[in-house]
């Protein structure tokens, strides 16, 4: 459990960074690639829970 708490943490600063850091002039190009990466985000979310439900259950 531990590997995949790091690696949402490392998702969350890569989020972070890149919109303090690397924004994309056009806004409609940087709001695409912000759905991107919280689509992302949310997505390991359900992974983890997928995980840890099925560790859970054995």
């Amino acid at each position: 459990m531990k590997k995949q708490l790091v690696i949402y943490i490392i998702l969350i600063l890569v989020y972070i960074v890149y919109n303090s850091f690397f924004k994309v002039e056009d806004e409609r190009i940087n709001a695409a690639i912000n759905i991107l990466i919280a689509g992302v985000l949310f997505g390991y979310i359900a992974y983890t829970a997928f995980v840890m439900l099925r560790k859970m259950k054995k």
